[in-house]
């Protein structure tokens, strides 16, 4: 293992069709990729990524918050990627809170952004995209060269340092520009004693195993109340 790659972003923004482009490139350049797809109900669209030759596993989190799932796992996706002799891992994952992010300081993180959503969405997306090393932009065909620079500066808002790449996952226009990066990213093979660069959110609360009813009574473990006496605190 040389590398590990990881694609994070909300539901739909284009990360599937990010990779089915980066996959077949980057085997062009010799290199030998493998994904893992990080799921919440259902996948569905893994045999879009095993389309390209290379192997793929996929993992469903159902009732676990598919970040928290995908660190609970690292160690044994990189174990199986080494077992099919891949020098590359591929990680999709789908960010759902917008708190949490699997990230660790040895992969090359990346955060994937939908053009064609508002402008603000991005002061939104939290360590996902404020921890990443680089940011995919999707969609841009579906929005002006003023609506794109927007976009790439409300990126730049968030993360100043990351690299940003507009593809068009369709058509893949912009998707060569992403593959010279992945390439050329720091090689490593000790992945030992690698940490998250954010921290998960503070614990578990009773809803998290399983607890259904509403109220005071019911709700056990790290239990943060809103202050109703402060009505305007998000404005400021």
């Amino acid at each position: 293992m040389r590398r590990i790659v990881l694609f994070g972003g909300a539901s739909a923004v284009g990360k599937t069709a990010v990779l089915a482009r980066l996959i077949p490139r980057l085997r062009e350049r010799g290199m030998a990729p493998c994904v893992c797809k990080i799921d919440c109900a259902a996948c569905d669209d893994a045999s879009v990524l095993a389309a390209g030759g290379v192997p793929v596993v996929t993992g469903v989190s159902v009732d676990t918050c598919p970040d928290h799932y995908l660190v609970s796992n690292l160690v044994e996706m990189r174990m199986w990627a080494e077992s099919r002799g891949a020098d590359t891992l591929l990680i999709e994952t789908a960010g759902l809170c917008n708190r949490c992010s699997p990230a660790t300081w040895r992969m090359l993180a990346g955060c994937v952004v939908d053009a064609t959503a508002s402008c603000k969405a991005p002061a939104h997306l939290g360590p996902m995209l404020s921890q990443a090393d680089f940011a995919v932009i999707t969609k841009v065909d579906m929005v002006s060269q003023a609506e794109r620079e927007i976009v790439c500066q409300a990126i730049a808002d968030v993360n100043p340092r990351a690299a940003l790449f507009p593809v068009d996952g369709l058509a893949g226009y912009g998707i060569e520009a992403l593959v010279r990066y992945v390439a050329a990213s720091s090689e490593t093979s000790d992945y030992e004693d690698d940490v998250l660069r954010h921290t998960m959110p503070a614990g578990v609360c009773s809803y998290c195993v399983g607890e259904r009813r509403v109220g005071a009574a019911f709700q056990q473990g790290v239990v943060d109340k809103m202050d109703f006496g402060e009505e305007a605190a998000c404005a400021r």
